[in-house]
């Protein structure tokens, strides 16, 4: 089907395939990720402790280190959060512990229907300023550092520019910061589907399914083609192999999304470029790049249709930030959506993460 071929009539007729029939799919979905999870290809998680715990959240708190700075990393509020820690070789949450932090991150949980009316003031400011009291009052450190992938670097970048002096650092991992029509794959669906309201109101929230089905939809090859030939490149290695088959568990562990934060995200991220813009309201603050003045790290593939340059490097280069830096990411085998290969990819943390912590303790960003 050609973007522009759908409509309004092609919303209405989710009606009537019916909400419950997509809910009802991502059951399914779970249920097959059990089963790799039966053939050994569940994650391989750094033991933790629950900090705080609260609808939508869970606040995580890894290792025992008693001193050193703290940093707090953002997941995208769509996918179990273990991504950021997915094998011992491959774990981000274990590069930060090794470079002498401590490390807590924020567990987007499902939420009952009654808390679908949470949005982007909730994930983007509310609950990470929670995140935040939570790891002052643990760890005695006033300011942190945040860390967010893809719309938890969104985010991120909302509670850096809201809450500047709180933060040491800021990174932003492949984050759709800028959204240009000539550049954002999304934009064709966006600009062909009605107000995304009505699409809240169709699911109430909005089954990870159909998120996956219009992300599929919108770019085939970051979501189909670059898979299929991921897996057939890491045959002849057991270990790209192992780690492809752990992400395509992970990829079937999606949950809903409130129909409110859908909505912000599509029409204010997406549709209007709000952030970019410096017209993103936020419990009654509008914020924008220059509003970031901690220093900054970004990461960016350029090969990605998905999140291409032109998202990222514009808000790099508009961040109110003295201290800033931009890394390109190149990709690697064995990470099943090139995507998420800045977190599990064996490139991505042989290259690129030994750079953002050389960064980090240069002394330009001595405290």
């Amino acid at each position: 089907m050609h973007m522009n071929e759908w409509t309004t009539s092609n919303w209405n007729a989710l009606n009537l395939l019916g909400a419950q029939a997509l809910k009802q799919m991502d059951r399914t979905r779970q249920a097959r990720g059990k089963m790799l999870d039966r053939a050994g290809y569940g994650p391989q998680e750094t033991p933790s402790v629950i900090l705080h715990s609260e609808p939508g959240l869970r606040l995580l708190r890894y290792g025992e280190r008693e001193e050193g700075p703290a940093v707090l990393l953002v997941p995208a509020p769509i996918k179990r959060s273990y991504i950021w820690d997915l094998a011992p070789q491959v774990s981000v949450v274990r590069r930060w512990l090794e470079h002498g932090y401590r490390v807590y991150l924020a567990q987007w949980l499902p939420l009952a229907d009654e808390h679908g009316h949470f949005g982007l003031d909730d994930y983007g400011d509310r609950l990470l300023g929670v995140c935040r009291a939570h790891i002052a009052a643990d760890s005695g450190e006033q300011r942190m550092a945040i860390a967010g992938h893809s719309l938890g670097g969104i985010l991120a970048a909302i509670y850096s520019g809201l809450h500047p002096e709180q933060l040491s650092a800021t990174v932003l991992l492949e984050s759709p910061l800028h959204v240009e029509a000539k550049s954002c794959c999304f934009h064709p669906l966006v600009r062909a589907t009605p107000h995304a309201g009505q699409i809240a109101d169709t699911f109430g929230q909005v089954p990870g399914v159909f998120l996956n089905m219009m992300s599929a939809m919108a770019e085939p090859q970051a979501f189909q083609y670059e898979r299929i030939m991921d897996r057939f490149l890491s045959l002849a290695n057991p270990a790209a192999l192992a780690n492809h088959m752990r992400v395509e568990r992970w990829t079937h562990d999606e949950f809903a999304l409130p129909g409110r934060l859908f909505t912000d995200i599509v029409e204010e991220i997406y549709r209007h470029d709000a952030l970019m813009q410096g017209r993103l309201e936020i419990g009654g603050r509008r914020v924008g790049p220059g509003d970031l003045r901690a220093p900054l790290a970004c990461v960016a593939d350029p090969r990605s249709k998905l999140i291409p340059l032109e998202a990222m490097a514009p808000f790099h280069a508009a961040a109110g930030s003295e201290h800033k830096l931009m890394l390109h990411y190149e990709g690697d085998v064995g990470v099943n959506l090139q995507h998420v290969g800045v977190l599990v990819g064996a490139n991505a943390h042989a290259r690129i993460w030994p750079r953002i912590f050389a960064w980090l303790g240069a002394d330009t960003l001595a405290r």
